[in-house]
């Protein structure tokens, strides 16, 4: 009990994941998903205090502990439109000592949120923030951070430039105040515009909240991390390092892009690169550690399948009681 460790989820995979220390990055152990979703795909919404939390494209959601072998199936969203873009986030509520669930999605371009809220195994409606918000950019499936009591989504907002002036698209992160649940807008990092191929996304680095850029290079990416050093203060952000990954990650349009899982708790970054030996050879996949600081370079042991999402993981006896809460087998492997 107590390590730290992270978690990692492959939709491709979703009936088992795997758990490593931190520090080594060794596997640990397996852990076997104790229920199963129609649609064969599961993704991870994030792990607070122990507590994981998973859903598919379907209403099929689930928090589990694997410590004490407990997993809770959530109430069914029926406000919620199948076929509408949405995302998630799952949060502790220090407040209260409670655990949310964060639900956005976007009904003709009108912002709709719902938050589920353990203690109380409802969900309810939660007025929208800003009219204006017409598409979000989904943090590349990775869970969306949790940082100083606040979940964070990278969104893009119509505006009117004014009166004849048509509209104009602007990038704002959205925070969302867990224990008071507000909304709040936050800036970004003052950086040049480049490619239009460029990514941002959103991610933390020890407990700090994190932007990072990956923009299309000739023959690979550059991925740039900006880290803001005081929470909601924009001249706090400062830029962590540029790192350069050579023709590396999926390939889309006939282009190798880098893919980037998100930072460990100790500070390494885990990226994903993909690699042929040969044009006709099948594209293997290959994970390795980067040290922000040195740059260094280092292979781990994660094989197999695609992994898509990471977060830490602190073994924990946080209960789950109440309805709908069933017992598994012994979780590890």
């Amino acid at each position: 009990m107590g390590k730290d460790m992270n978690f990692f989820n492959s939709p491709r995979k979703s009936e088992v994941c795997t758990v490593a220390c931190d520090r080594t990055f060794e596997s640990i152990s397996e852990l076997k998903i104790p229920f199963s979703f129609e649609s064969g795909v599961a993704f991870f919404v994030g792990s607070c205090n122990g507590l994981l939390c998973l859903w598919n494209l379907d209403a099929d959601m689930y928090l589990w502990n694997p410590s004490i072998r407990k997993f809770k199936t959530l109430p069914s969203c029926t406000n919620l439109k199948p076929h509408r873009r949405r995302t998630l986030g799952f949060a502790y509520d220090s407040q209260n000592n409670d655990y949310k669930v964060v639900r956005i999605w976007f009904d003709y371009h009108k912002p709709m949120i719902m938050v589920y809220t353990l203690s109380l195994d409802s969900w309810e409606i939660v007025i929208s923030w800003s009219p204006n918000v017409v598409y979000y950019q989904i943090n590349s499936d990775m869970p969306s951070p949790f940082v100083s009591g606040h979940l964070h989504w990278m969104l893009v907002r119509m505006e009117r430039r004014g009166e004849g002036q048509g509209m104009r698209n602007t990038r704002m992160i959205l925070s969302f105040d867990v224990n008071s649940e507000k909304f709040n807008e936050l800036p970004l990092p003052d950086v040049e515009r480049g490619s239009f191929k460029e990514q941002k996304c959103l991610i933390s680095f020890k407990g700090k909240l994190a932007l990072s850029i990956l923009g299309e290079q000739p023959h690979g990416m550059l991925i740039s991390i900006w880290v803001m050093m005081k929470y909601g203060v924009h001249e706090s952000w400062n830029k962590l390092c540029v790192v350069s990954a050579e023709n590396t990650i999926f390939v889309v349009s006939n282009k190798i892009l880098t893919r980037l899982i998100g930072f460990t708790k100790d500070g390494p970054l885990l990226i994903q690169k993909n690699y042929k030996k040969t044009k006709r050879s099948r594209l293997k996949n290959k994970y390795v550690l980067i040290d922000p600081e040195t740059l260094h370079e280092k292979a781990t042991s994660i094989k197999g399948e695609n992994v898509l999402a990471m977060d830490g993981y602190m073994e924990n006896l946080a209960l789950l009681d109440g309805v709908n809460v069933e017992f598994t087998e012994k979780w590890y492997g």
